[in-house]
């Protein structure tokens, strides 16, 4: 299987030109590929990750920005963490967790631009076909 790879050139803070390098991967690469994406198909993990873009936050101010219990919000953050995703730091008694990757962040913004986008068509056309 391919894929395409994106190399983004900056010429300016808020600009990226795209270059597409055609990229073999391997079924080892491929593997890790679907393992991080199967961990963004849980709702409770995107949900997580969402909490943790305004910075680290412990287990318990988790449990309190996500409406999960504790045992459910660990399981998840264990899950997160095999796959790269967020880091956890121990301070005593408490595990503070933090987004590993910043790329997560983007590639959120990228699935839930283009939602938003088909969302909007989408009502666009049913607006034409009402009226």
């Amino acid at each position: 299987m391919s894929i395409y790879l994106y190399t983004c050139i900056g010429v300016k803070p808020g600009f990226c030109f795209r270059m597409a390098r055609h990229q073999h991967l391997t079924d080892e690469a491929l593997e890790l590929v679907a393992q991080r994406f199967a961990a963004l198909a849980e709702p409770m993990r995107l949900r997580l990750l969402q909490a943790l873009f305004t910075g680290e936050k412990s287990v318990t101010e988790l449990v309190a920005a996500t409406g999960g219990t504790q045992a459910n919000i660990s399981h998840h953050l264990q899950k997160l963490r095999a796959v790269r995703l967020v880091r956890g730091r121990k301070a005593g008694l408490q595990v503070f967790y933090a987004i590993a990757d910043p790329n997560v962040s983007k590639l959120c913004a990228l699935v839930c631009g283009s939602l938003e986008k088909s969302l909007t068509q989408q009502a666009g056309h049913l607006a034409d076909r009402a009226g």
